[in-house]
C-alpha cells in the first residue's frame, strides 16, 4: 500500500477499514543470506538500502525488543552536517542529502523539518573557530553562515546577548539543518525494507555467535539459531556487550544522555540554538514542546535514565542564553544508551572474524547519520569495500594513529 493524499481522504470516507499493517511479523527462517543485528534507525536504513540498492532480499533484522525501542526513539531529532575534519564532514553532508530526500525515497511522512541550525559562539578566538569550521563545511560542499551579532538580534531577539559571563558576539548558522519526527525514522524505514523483502523479526535477542575457524556462520537467538552468511552488528549503546559474545573487545564505552521536553507552547523557536559556552541545545516540536539536551552523564552506565546533577547542568545552559526558558515546566526526560568512541567519532568496518561486520561508536552523532550510515554499511556488505565516504570510520584507526578527533579532546569519551 502506497501513502497519498487520495488513499488518506479514501481510507477517511470509508472508515480508515482499509489500512493494512505497516510492515509483516515474520518468524525467523533458519538461515539468511545477511542478518542485521539491532532493529533501530541504522538496522533498519541498513536493510533498506541493501534491499533498495542492490537487490538483495534474503535479509533478516533481529531487534531485541521492538522496532526503534533503543536511540532511534529516544534523542533530540536534531540533523545537520556542520562538522569539520576530512573523515566526517564528507560523511555527514551526504546524510543530510539523503534526509532531503527521505519522505519521497521510502514514502512515509517523517516530519523532515529543515529549520535550520545555529552555533552561538561567544568570544573572539571561538569566532575564528567557526570560521574554520564553515570554510571546511563549504570546501566539502555544504552550506554555511556566519552571523554577527547585530543580525542575531534582528532574528533571534529573544537570546540574552549581554550575559556578563556569556555574552553572544554571532554564530554558525547552517540553514539546512533542523529537525526529523525520530520514532517516524524507525517506521518509515521498517516499513519501506519490508516491502522489499526483508523480516523484521522483533522480541529475538542474539545469545550468541556461531564462530568456526575464524568464520561467522550465523547467530545464537532467544528464538533459536540462524544461519548467515554475513552478520552485522549495529547495536548502539549495546556494542560492547554484544560483541564481547564474539570474544571481541571495542574501544567504546557505553554512556548516558538525557534528554528533555517542556510543556507545549506556542511557536517561538525558529530553529535548533546550541550554546557555545557549554552544552545546550534546544529546538521546538511540532506540538510545541522545547526539545532540549545537552552532555552526558559521565560515568558507565546502560540504563536508560539519568541523574539529577545534569539535568541541572543542561538547565543552566539553557538559562545562560535564553532566561525566558526558566518559565516553561518541565514535562518529561529520558536517556538513550551512548556508544562512546575514544575519538568520538563512528566505525563501519569488517572485523578480524570473516563474515561479522559492526557499526558502532556514534556518540552524539547517531541520530543525524541514520542514513548515511546505513548507506556506507549496506555499501559494505554488499561489496566488501567500504564506501567513499566512510574510508576513515576504520576500527584500526588507533593502532594507525588515524584518529578522527572532532572536538580535541582525545582519548575521553566522557569529555565527548
Amino acid at each position: 500500500m502506497r501513502y497519498n493524499a487520495l488513499r488518506i481522504l479514501r481510507e477517511g470516507l470509508t472508515g480508515n477499514a482499509g489500512w493494512k499493517p505497516a510492515w509483516r511479523d515474520p518468524a525467523p527462517r533458519p538461515e539468511y543470506d545477511i542478518v542485521i543485528i539491532g532493529g533501530g534507525g541504522h538496522g533498519l536504513a541498513t536493510a533498506y538500502y541493501l534491499a533498495r540498492e542492490y537487490g538483495l532480499r534474503n535479509i533478516a533484522v533481529l531487534e531485541k525488543g521492538w522496532v526503534g525501542s533503543g536511540n532511534v526513539g529516544r534523542n533530540t531529532t536534531i540533523i545537520r552536517s556542520n562538522y569539520m575534519l576530512p573523515g566526517n564532514e564528507p560523511f555527514y553532508e551526504l546524510s543530510l542529502k539523503l534526509w532531503e530526500g527521505l519522505e519521497q525515497d521510502f514514502n512515509y511522512n517523517a516530519m523532515v523539518s529543515q529549520r535550520s541550525i545555529l552555533n552561538l559562539f561567544h568570544s573572539d578566538a571561538q569566532r575564528d573557530a567557526f570560521v574554520r569550521r564553515a570554510n571546511a563545511m563549504m570546501l566539502a560542499g555544504a552550506d554555511a553562515e556566519l552571523a554577527d551579532a547585530e543580525q542575531l538580534r534582528s532574528e533571534l531577539p529573544f537570546l540574552d546577548f549581554d550575559n556578563a559571563r556569556f555574552p553572544i558576539r554571532g554564530g554558525l548558522f547552517q540553514r539546512r539543518g533542523g529537525t526529523v519526527r525520530h520514532d517516524a525514522v524507525a517506521w518509515g524505514y521498517a516499513r519501506g525494507a519490508d516491502r522489499n523483502g526483508v523480516d523484521i523479526i522483533q522480541n529475538c535477542e542474539v545469545t550468541g555467535f556461531d564462530i568456526d575457524a575464524g568464520k561467522c556462520r550465523g547467530v545464537e537467538t532467544t528464538r533459536g539459531p540462524i544461519r548467515a552468511r554475513k552478520v552485522a552488528v549495529c547495536v548502539a549503546g549495546s556494542s560492547g556487550r554484544v560483541m564481547a559474545k564474539a570474544g571481541m573487545r571495542l574501544p567504546i564505552e557505553s554512556h548516558v544522555l538525557q534528554a528533555f521536553v517542556t510543556e507545549g507552547l506556542k511557536p517561538v523557536l525558529p530553529g535548533v540554538i546550541t550554546f557555545g559556552a557549554g552544552h545546550f541545545y534546544v529546538s521546538q516540536s511540532d506540538k510545541g514542546g522545547l526539545v532540549f539536551g545537552g552532555d552526558i552523564d559521565g560515568y558507565n552506565s546502560y540504563a536508560q535514565r539519568g541523574n539529577l546533577p545534569v539535568v541541572e547542568d543542561v538547565a543552566e545552559g539553557g538559562m545562560a542564553i535564553m532566561p525566558m526558558i526558566g518559565r516553561a515546566r518541565l514535562l518529561r526526560s529520558w536517556g538513550g544508551i551512548m556508544d562512546m568512541s575514544m575519538d568520538g567519532s563512528p566505525f563501519i568496518d569488517k572485523t578480524h572474524v570473516e563474515g561479522l561486520y559492526f557499526n558502532g561508536g556514534w556518540c552524539y552523532g547517531g541520530f543525524k547519520a541514520t542514513p548515511a550510515s546505513g548507506y556506507c554499511y549496506a555499501h559494505l556488505l554488499a561489496t566488501d569495500r567500504p564506501h567513499p565516504v566512510a574510508t576513515e570510520l576504520r576500527l584500526d584507526r588507533f593502532g594507525r594513529g588515524h584518529l578522527i578527533d572532532e572536538k580535541g579532546v582525545g582519548n575521553q569519551p566522557n569529555l565527548h
